[in-house]
């Protein structure tokens, strides 16, 4: 257990970012689940702005790697390209 002041201040920081950055890639699994089971052709060119721009903000953030981020959008792609 902390003893410090800082050291507590610290401890529930970082318990807030990580439920905040829990939250964020949750969110952006959910939506690439269900840009995943879209057959359609149209709503999943809907879709494909905003997934991406979700997993940009989730590389950018430290929460994932950006070159996982890039593989996921190119694996998108070829997804809609398939349709």
């Amino acid at each position: 257990m902390a003893n410090h002041k800082s050291a507590k201040k610290r401890i529930k920081q970082n318990e807030a970012k990580r439920v905040f950055n829990r939250y964020y890639a949750v969110t952006t699994r959910n939506a690439l689940k269900k840009f995943r089971e879209t057959s359609d052709k149209v709503e999943a060119d809907e879709l494909l702005p905003k997934v991406t721009s979700m997993l940009d903000r989730l590389a950018k953030r430290n929460i994932i790697h950006k070159k996982k981020a890039s593989n996921l959008k190119s694996k998108l792609q070829k997804h809609i390209s398939t349709l």
